[in-house]
């Protein structure tokens, strides 16, 4: 497996150069960018800014592993379900022309409370998922879709939602989060969503409650050979803390 890390948080306020400068300081070798940061790496860049972002990472060394975005498709109002979908179509063009192999979407949450039944709003976001992975598909890029939102997150929901975009071109970015953990294991959890898995965020390595080392040997078993990303905080020394999470995550793997 792959170390890179999100700009979710660190990483939030740095220009491309900078991203790439602290990847080669730290041993990092991949990122995937959050849109609407610093970066400025959005669908509103012309063709020669595309090519000058795509030349960049490829000289620097540095996998661009995707594009982190916040579109989600639980509304309750089409026109801004149909603007996500669109949104998504926009940023996967993006993508390809960055040499990107995949674009980040998410759930966000349930329509209970405006009494839309679950599984109603579980197949929505599932069939607008299937509808940008088939876009995608001809670019060359995936759609992932995080395991993601208070409701949305536990993977039985996301089973469903898969279930309902039934397209090969969208997979799952597994999302390391707590609430996924049974009885000291991920296992049972890991077994619904494993055979969508093109991804994968890691985040507060050093809490022991998250069984890593078994999540690692589970990717493994299966033959995972991408990326795990880092999500994690802002940090006034950046590097330090990158170096030690890089040494830690070597160490859960032995």
């Amino acid at each position: 497996m792959k170390l890179g890390f999100v700009t979710y948080q660190i990483g939030r306020d740095w220009d491309v150069p900078a991203i790439i400068d602290m990847c080669g300081r730290t041993g990092f070798t991949g990122v995937e960018l959050r849109t609407t940061h610093a970066h400025g790496v959005e669908s509103s860049l012309s063709a020669g800014e595309r090519s000058e972002v795509r030349r960049r990472f490829e000289d620097g060394g540095v996998d661009l592993v995707g594009l982190g975005t916040a579109f989600e498709y639980h509304s309750v109002d089409p026109d801004e379900v149909r603007s996500n979908v669109d949104g998504t179509v926009d940023y996967a063009k993006l993508a390809a022309d960055l040499g990107c192999p995949g674009v980040k979407v998410r759930p966000n949450g349930l329509q209970t409370e405006a009494g839309i039944p679950e599984e109603a709003t579980l197949e929505q976001i599932g069939k607008a998922v299937g509808e940008c992975a088939e876009a995608a598909d001809g670019l060359g890029v995936q759609i992932r879709v995080e395991v993601h939102g208070k409701d949305t997150q536990e993977p039985r929901r996301m089973r469903a939602i898969m279930d309902h975009a039934d397209h090969p071109n969208a997979y799952i970015c597994w999302n390391s989060n707590f609430g996924e953990v049974q009885d000291g294991s991920v296992e049972a959890n890991y077994r619904l969503l494993a055979h969508k898995i093109g991804l994968v965020h890691i985040t507060e390595i050093y809490r022991a409650e998250y069984p890593w080392r078994e999540l690692f040997r589970l990717l493994q078993a299966d033959g995972y050979e991408g990326y795990t990303l880092a999500e994690i905080a802002h940090s006034p020394e950046p590097e330090r803390l990158m170096g030690y999470y890089k040494a830690l995550w070597e160490a859960y793997q032995t």
